[in-house]
């Protein structure tokens, strides 16, 4: 009988600690227990936007959290990003913008890369003023009314043209050939970067300068200040399919993820984490503020964000996680 209560009593023992190890993997590994054993290396390509970095800072965190992964970061424009499915150096690109002459290239051409769905954010790029031009300016409605104004956004760097100022050079533009299609009195004036781009925004916003500049959503600032997008000709399908001769609008882009054919030929659990990792464009935009404006580091930002929100990220996790 003695015997019988001590193996009861230790079957008790045993399920209650399984119950306490369970619940432990559901409220971490955010972040307060080792990670799962090591199971080798993913390569994300991290290209020059905040709102990109804010997509790597969550995947990775969950990648090397949840599932024990070792994620190596590779900082590439967009299209070298691209030329890493060849070389071996790149395994993940998590936020693409159409790009379809490097889909024709490396997914259909060179067969070393494939799409595996979308973000669930929406991309919209164009042109923008700052709200406060539109107010003052009611005629500033379209394309076709620039030019009246193109003496308001004239800079030193613009050669006594308006101004178009646009961000990083290897960021989607159409932007040289818009203005020289659209004969418009303009020039483009590239800031260098998006965090350049910003502060000029912030700038012209704040101050009240003109400045008609190259922008798009998902980004945080629009959050922060408002700017009114200036219609282009529409999009229609095939209007830009000779970037010399583009005169027409920017499409609305679905986002979407492209992975190196033998990462995806695996089936591992990282490439299911990747293949179900879908969200807004409001969260993306909660974790680049954090990263831009609040003082955390990419890793913080993520962990902020995956603490608050366990039941839209446990969706993207595999099965047998």
């Amino acid at each position: 009988m003695r015997t019988t209560r001590f193996i009861r009593l230790a079957a008790a023992v045993m399920t209650l600690s399984l119950v306490v190890v369970g619940c432990n993997r559901l409220t971490t590994n955010a972040s307060n227990t080792p990670p799962p054993a090591d199971k080798g290396v993913v390569k994300i390509a991290v290209n020059p936007w905040v709102g990109y970095e804010a997509n790597v800072a969550v995947v990775a965190y969950l990648l090397e959290n949840e599932l024990g992964y070792k994620v190596e970061l590779k900082k590439l424009p967009e299209a070298d990003s691209w030329k890493g499915f060849e070389t071996g150096e790149v395994d993940v690109i998590l936020e693409n913008w159409g790009h379809e002459d490097l889909k024709k290239t490396y997914i259909d051409q060179k067969k070393v890369a494939v799409e595996i769905g979308p973000t669930g954010n929406n991309g919209v790029i164009g042109w923008y003023v700052p709200k406060w031009m539109v107010d003052k300016y009611p005629d500033l409605g379209t394309w076709k009314d620039l030019d009246k104004y193109a003496a308001l956004f004239k800079t030193p760097k613009s050669a006594g043209k308006g101004q178009l100022l646009d961000g990083d050079p290897t960021f989607v533009t159409n932007d040289e050939a818009l203005v020289r299609n659209l004969e418009l009195d303009f020039a483009v004036v590239y800031s260098g970067s998006e965090e350049a781009s910003i502060e000029a925004a912030q700038a012209a916003a704040k101050q009240q300068k003109p400045l008609l500049f190259y922008f798009y959503e998902p980004q945080w600032l629009h959050a922060q200040a408002e700017f009114v997008r200036i219609p282009l000709p529409p999009y229609r399908p095939g209007c830009d399919a000779v970037p010399a001769q583009v005169a027409c609008d920017y499409p609305e882009y679905l986002l979407d993820k492209i992975v190196r054919r033998d990462f995806a030929l695996k089936r591992g659990d990282a490439y299911e984490l990747i293949e179900n990792f879908n969200w807004s464009n409001d969260d993306q935009n909660e974790i680049a503020n954090d990263i831009t404006n609040n003082g955390l580091s990419p890793e913080q930002a993520a962990e902020k964000w995956i603490k608050g929100n366990r039941v839209a990220w446990e969706t993207w996790l595999p099965e047998n996680s």
